[in-house]
């Protein structure tokens, strides 16, 4: 029952996700709204706790420090890296560019692929 209703949004959230991807203004709009609610949601919550603002932000960096998220969540993995690299932010791309880069690392995963199975056949002999 539970592996219905997860594949269910799995898929709900997979149709949403591929026709918002068309229109990224509103696809971030949407985002943003959700995203607030969330903050909104905890601030109540930490309010509701008396915690002052300094203890909350205490605690906040505490817990993002320690499980990795501080500096993913404020800057993101994708734009250091872009960065380094040079790239193009994924929203500066054209279709196109992401199409060739799809295809890219789809042959880049059967070239693995094929690498896994000619380890497992060497195991074999």
């Amino acid at each position: 029952m539970i592996k219905s209703i997860i594949k269910f949004f799995d898929k709900l959230e997979d149709r949403i996700r591929a026709k918002l991807t068309h229109k990224p203004l509103l696809y971030a709009f949407i985002g943003s709204v959700g995203v607030v609610s969330i903050w909104r949601g905890v601030w109540v919550i930490e309010d509701s706790l008396f915690m002052s603002g300094f203890e909350s932000l205490i605690l906040g960096i505490f817990i993002t420090v320690m499980t990795g998220l501080f500096v993913s969540f404020f800057i993101g993995d994708n734009i250091i890296i872009s960065g380094l690299k040079k790239d193009k932010r994924i929203d500066e791309k054209t279709e196109e560019e992401i199409i060739k880069e799809k295809g890219i690392l789809e042959e880049i995963q059967k070239e693995l692929n094929n690498i896994k199975e000619e380890i497992k056949n060497l195991k074999k002999n």
